[in-house]
């Protein structure tokens, strides 16, 4: 079972998240609290901590996680982008964050997602932090040969979501041209051969948002 924890002001809101959570055969809630000074109390072993309705910033958590990096992940339900350029920064194991309006499966397959150390977000939310991800003190994340572009990261987390150049373009609204390049280029900067090695490759470096 994945260990979840729970903080939000409102207790309709944990309440609800308990609900909505409450039918998965491998998450189980074993802590909740009203705020983050509580984060003290954390259980031992706690796999995943879930933050909802929080409008006071994060600074609480940076102070539980000061020092080495653990092996909490944490995922954030928001609808503004800022809390991901805060969570990026934390010596976290993973990081996720979703929308307020988030279904409870797309909350579940996230939660899944962090326990196993990938990177998990709205791509609307979640892209200012990515981007200074790759762009951190001007040097590109991980083993990229060259930070991909805005575009090529959507055409990225397209090809992770199996659909073929055609349908990419549709999605993007550009020709099918266009994302053969973009695809050739991805192969290049990440040093792939084909479509489930980018995608590995991708997911490894958390440029693929799931």
């Amino acid at each position: 079972m994945i260990s979840t924890g729970v903080v939000s002001p409102i207790m309709a809101v944990r309440a609800g998240l308990r609900a909505l959570l409450g039918h998965s055969d491998v998450i189980e809630i074993v802590w909740e609290s009203h705020n983050l000074a509580d984060l003290d109390e954390l259980p031992e072993g706690l796999d995943v901590l879930l933050l909802a309705g929080l409008v006071d910033g994060l600074q609480d958590l940076e102070r539980l996680l000061a020092g080495p990096p653990g092996q909490l992940a944490v995922l954030i339900l928001t609808n503004d982008p800022q809390a991901g350029l805060d969570l990026a920064g934390l010596p976290l194991r993973a990081w996720g964050i979703l929308g307020e309006d988030s279904r409870a499966e797309e909350l579940a397959a996230a939660i899944q997602a962090l326990y196993y150390g990938l990177l998990v977000g709205d791509p609307s939310l979640s892209r200012p932090a990515i981007s200074r991800l790759l762009f951190a003190e001007g040097e590109p994340a991980g083993q990229l040969v060259e930070p991909l572009t805005e575009r090529e990261l959507e055409v990225l987390q397209w090809l992770a979501q199996g659909l073929a150049n055609k349908q990419i373009a549709g999605q993007l609204g550009i020709s099918e041209h266009t994302v053969k390049f973009h695809v050739s280029s991805i192969y290049a900067k990440l040093g792939a051969t084909n479509r489930a090695e980018a995608v590995r490759l991708g997911v490894q470096q958390g440029l693929i948002l799931l």
